[in-house]
């Protein structure tokens, strides 16, 4: 009598085929995993259909008129989301990513009141070792210079704020400097680094990562220029001293739109126009 046996290799092939299946798409998920983490900006949500909402660019005319209202409130003279996870990048891992490096308050009768607090920002880059020495240049030295004065009358201050989102470290000071009689002069100077590259980063960059269309921020930069333009015409046209802008002016550009702060509510483009001249004016565009 002969007995035919099931034929055994099919189902092993089979087996080999699916355990393959499983090793590849494996390999896969880890290659994709290492080049989010280390080297790009994959939104996964959208490789996969979902897209997340997202509040920048979505934000109703109230909300954009509390954030502006409550622009002062950003400067805490610390940083957010400092969490540990960029440990490796910094130059001393016992302090914040961005820390208080000089820090003065000191007022001398007729001649200056001053408190500032200095940021540092502790990453190890070359980069970043510019953006100190500029800091330096432009904060610091206008405090010593003002603690040399003699029956000037100045007041100065500075303070700053920072935030880490998206692998983006981003610093803003703010310093207001009034000398006598002198118009008060507000600087504000950003710095934007893009922790998992290693490098700057641009505003366009920062648009493409947080998913706002160029033309839809061009469209309310220039709306929002050409609005306070015309409440600076009609002051001026009162009798008050105000200081003008120039909405053909190529500063409005995204590529010459360099200060710009982003932190978890809003993205924050700056135009202040005392970086440049002697005025406080500045105009705010928020997403």
């Amino acid at each position: 009598m002969n007995v035919n046996l099931p034929d055994e290799h099919p189902i092993k092939r089979k087996q080999i085929i699916l355990y393959i299946c499983i090793i590849v798409v494996c390999i896969i998920c880890i290659i994709v995993a290492f080049y989010v983490q280390f080297y790009a900006r994959i939104d996964i949500g959208s490789l996969v259909g979902i897209k997340p909402e997202n509040s920048l660019g979505q934000k109703t005319e109230e909300e954009i008129q509390t954030l502006n209202t409550d622009f002062g409130n950003l400067f805490v003279n610390s940083v957010e989301n400092d969490n540990g996870e960029n440990n490796s990048k910094k130059q001393d891992e016992s302090k914040a990513l961005v820390y208080t490096n000089y820090e003065k308050k000191e007022s001398k009768l007729n001649s200056y009141d001053l408190e500032v607090r200095i940021p540092y920002i502790n990453v190890k880059s070359d980069v970043v070792d510019g953006y100190n020495k500029e800091i330096e240049d432009i904060f610091v030295k206008i405090a010593n210079n003002v603690l040399q004065s003699q029956n000037t009358n100045i007041i100065y201050t500075v303070d700053y704020v920072a935030n880490v989102k998206d692998g983006i470290l981003s610093v803003m000071i703010r310093s207001n400097l009034k000398e006598g009689a002198n118009a008060q002069k507000v600087i504000i100077q950003t710095y934007n680094y893009d922790l998992r590259n290693n490098k700057e980063i641009t505003l366009e960059e920062v648009l493409k990562i947080e998913n706002l269309k160029r033309e839809d921020v061009e469209s309310k930069i220039k709306s929002k220029i050409e609005e306070e333009e015309k409440k600076a015409e009609d002051l001026k046209s009162l009798g008050y001293n105000i200081y003008l802008r120039d909405t053909s002016s190529d500063i409005y550009t995204i590529e010459n739109s360099t200060e710009f702060y982003l932190d978890n509510n809003a993205l924050y483009i700056i135009y202040a126009y005392g970086n440049a001249a002697e005025t406080s004016q500045m105009d705010l565009v928020i997403f």
